[in-house]
Order: C-alpha cells, then sequence, then structure tokens
C-alpha cells in the first residue's frame, strides 16, 4: 500500500517538530518544509524570531528524523497578502489579525499549492486544533475542532479556513497538551525540546508596532480627547455599571425572536464622537497607531482612573479615551458584521435570512467563550453577547462555536 504524503511546515519550534515525528511514527511519508517570509530586523525586539536560527533547527529536525526538507521563500506573497494589508488596515483606523489571515493565505493557500506540486495528500502544522469528519447527506463534512490544551486551543487562528484547506490539513498535536509535547520532543532527541515559545506576528515574531506602521505611516502630532463617562452622548442604560445591566433577565430580552432591526443596530452600534464631546488631555502621533481598548502608549497620567482608546479618528487624527475599563463607550454588547465578511466553515451551516442562533464566541484569542446570540437580516449579522464585550475593534474577527467546533467567523465592522 502506497504510503500518504505529507508536507509538514517546520517552523523551528517544538510544536511543529514533534507534529512530523508523530507522522513519520503513523507511517507517513513525510517531508519537512521551512517557510521564509518577510522579515525587517530593523522593527523585530530582541531579535525575537531570527528566521536563520528557526531554519537551522529545522534542517536538524529533518536530519534526526530522516525526512526530506526544503526551504521556501515567500517573502513576496507573505508582503503583499499580509504586511500590506496590515499597513491598509491601520491607516482606515481598523486593527487586523495577521495571524488569521496568514493561516488563510499563506499556510494554507501558498503554502499548500507548493505542497500539492511535490504531491502531497496532506499538509500539517503544529496547530493546537482537531479536525473530524461526519457524513451528512451522503457527502463529507469537515469539521474544525478546538485543541485539548484549555491553555493552547489556537482554532481562532483557523477561523478563515474554508472545507477544502481543512480536507487536506492535518493537526497531529491537537490531542495533546503542551507538556506533553515537550516530553515527547525530548524522548524523541529534538533539539527544539527545550526551545522557547514563538511570540508575536506570524512568522515574523515581536515587532515595534510604531516603527513597523511608520515605515509607510507617517507620525502626525493630533490631539487626545477624554470622554466623560457621565456624558449626554450614553443613554442612561449605558452609563448604568455595566455589571447591573448584565443579568439574565436583560439577556432574555435582548434575544427576543422578533426583536426589531432598530433595536439591533442600537446595541451594536459604535460611537462617533467629535471634538467637541470631551477636553484634550494630551497628544499623540498619529490616530492610526491605536486601537480601541488600547491602555499602554497614551502617556497621559494624573487621572484617577487609567485612561482606554475607547475610539479613533484617523481623518482627523484623534485619539479618544476615557477613565476605567467600565466605561460605556469601552464596553459593548454587540457588533456587526457585513454580508461580504461573514464565513462558514460549516457551509452547511449558513445561516438564512430573518434566521436566528445561540452560539459561543470569541473576539481575540484566548478570550474565554461568552454565550452569544445571533440575528441574521438583510443588512448582514448582529451578534449580540450575554456578557459586555471590552474594547471590540472594527477589522478584528468574531468566530463562533458550538461547543468545540469553530462554526465559522466574520470581520468586525
Amino acid at each position: 500500500m502506497t504510503k500518504k504524503r505529507v508536507v509538514v511546515g517546520l517552523s523551528g519550534g517544538v510544536d511543529s517538530s514533534v507534529a512530523a515525528y508523530l507522522l513519520v511514527q503513523q507511517g507517513y511519508e513525510v517531508i519537512g518544509m521551512f517557510m521564509k517570509n518577510w522579515h525587517d530586523e530593523t522593527v523585530v525586539i530582541n531579535n525575537e524570531c531570527p528566521w536563520v536560527e528557526d531554519s537551522n533547527d529545522a534542517l536538524i529536525v529533518a536530519e534526526k528524523l530522516g525526512i526530506p526538507f526544503k526551504n521556501i521563500d515567500l517573502s513576496v506573497e507573505y508582503k503583499q497578502r499580509i504586511v500590506d494589508y496590515m499597513f491598509s488596515e491601520y491607516e482606515n483606523g481598523r486593527t487586523p489579525n495577521p495571524d488569521i489571515l496568514c493561516n488563510r493565505e499563506i499556510k494554507f493557500d501558498v503554502f499548500l499549492k507548493a505542497a500539492k506540486q511535490l504531491g502531497a495528500d496532506f499538509v500539517a502544522t503544529g496547530h493546537y486544533c482537531r479536525k473530524d469528519v461526519v457524513q451528512k447527506d451522503g457527502k463529507a463534512i469537515f469539521r474544525l475542532l478546538a485543541g485539548k490544551d484549555p491553555n493552547k486551543d489556537q482554532s481562532y487562528f483557523l477561523c478563515q479556513l474554508t472545507q477544502e484547506q481543512l480536507s487536506m490539513a492535518l493537526f497531529p498535536i491537537g490531542d495533546m497538551l503542551k507538556p506533553q509535547v515537550r516530553e515527547i520532543a525530548k524522548l524523541a532527541d529534538l533539539i527544539t525540546a527545550d526551545k522557547k515559545d514563538s511570540q508575536g506576528l506570524c512568522f515574523v515574531g515581536k515587532i515595534r508596532l510604531p516603527d513597523f506602521l511608520q515605515q509607510q505611516l507617517k507620525a502626525k502630532t493630533g490631539k487626545i480627547i477624554e470622554i466623560d463617562v457621565k456624558s449626554t452622548l450614553f443613554s442612561e442604560n449605558q452609563a448604568e455599571n455595566q455589571q447591573e445591566n448584565n443579568n439574565e433577565s436583560n439577556f432574555i430580552e435582548q434575544f427576543n425572536e422578533n426583536i426589531s432591526i432598530e433595536k439591533l443596530e442600537e446595541i451594536t452600534k459604535t460611537f462617533i464622537f467629535s471634538e467637541k464631546d470631551g477636553k484634550v488631555v494630551g497628544e499623540h502621533q498619529g490616530a492610526h497607531f491605536y486601537t480601541n481598548g488600547q491602555r499602554k502608549g497614551l502617556q497621559v497620567g494624573g487621572k484617577p482612573k487609567p485612561l482606554f482608546v475607547v475610539a479613533t479618528d484617523v481623518v482627523s487624527n484623534i485619539v479618544y479615551t476615557g477613565q476605567g475599563q467600565n466605561h460605556p463607550a469601552l464596553n459593548r454588547k454587540g457588533l456587526f458584521v457585513k454580508n461580504t465578511e461573514i464565513h462558514w466553515i460549516r457551509e452547511d451551516l449558513t445561516m438564512k435570512i430573518n434566521e436566528n442562533r445561540t452560539y459561543q464566541a470569541r473576539i481575540r484569542y484566548r478570550q474565554p467563550l461568552v454565550q452569544a446570540h445571533l440575528y441574521m437580516r438583510e443588512q448582514g449579522l448582529f451578534v449580540v453577547f450575554e456578557e459586555f464585550q471590552q474594547g471590540i475593534a472594527a477589522g478584528q474577527f468574531v468566530a463562533w462555536y458550538d461547543g468545540d467546533e469553530l462554526i465559522g467567523s466574520g470581520t468586525i465592522n
């Protein structure tokens, strides 16, 4: 019987190393491939992700496992699809998630196509997530499931994958806990067993975001304006303590099956401020360098409570802030996703117009899942949470789950 061929994305880290090791043990024909992506040493912090060292470690792992090893340079594609995307999003006052795009556009597109040229039946990565398949109406449906390690589950980063991409994906360590992965690496005598986990931008490492953005987005002095928590811009309901509004009866009332479109728009609206709505408390060097929910980098002191960014206006170059993490402009119960930005991993579960469903959802990696109700309307998808969400920002991704299974996702408007 001919062995199935798998191309593993060897990053030079312990997770992908163990993924390759397990596949060899399971009898696959394994090829290791290292992806070189965009890299700029001038904005990387403390040489956190030196690609040369990572490539060498990946090669040593491949030699240890006795598998072929290849390097592939995806710098051009990464620059076009990820870096330029980041510049564009920040310039327009939005907050991108490059890791999600990296998986959709690089690992499971460009890299997948390169693997196919090598005759691969599958591609494998060191993600902490799982995949299975169910039959529905005689058709195979691939399911993306959360990783068994609750501290490392990376399913959120794969929330934009398609059925076709999932059909060729393998996640060998998805059923394991991180300590188990390191123990396997030690027993297999892999050089990456004790290597520190990489952090920061996908395949680039930790970056100095202002330095990174200033490559294309110039610094521009502007005003920092504080919006008072008692502002008449907020309804009495919004200005109350968030916990008092967070009770079950309020949740049920909002989840009325016949809720009006006006009510949904009220719950999910984005606050829009003008200079006259607050007072100037400082200066910044560019509104596009800030994002909703941000606390660090404002350099404004002397306040009873810490200042948080509650909104930015890149046209007027103003950063709006509010005191304390319970500020009504910082916490919202809902968000909106345009029709063109809705993505269903489970295409068979696509919601119809005027359909309502209850799922669990998150808006950022490692955030605990929160009960949420989804309302599909002609205008798009309205997502209303059981609990207030802090720092919802346009450009980020919301992902919704049914238990362990990631059903779909969307870009927040």
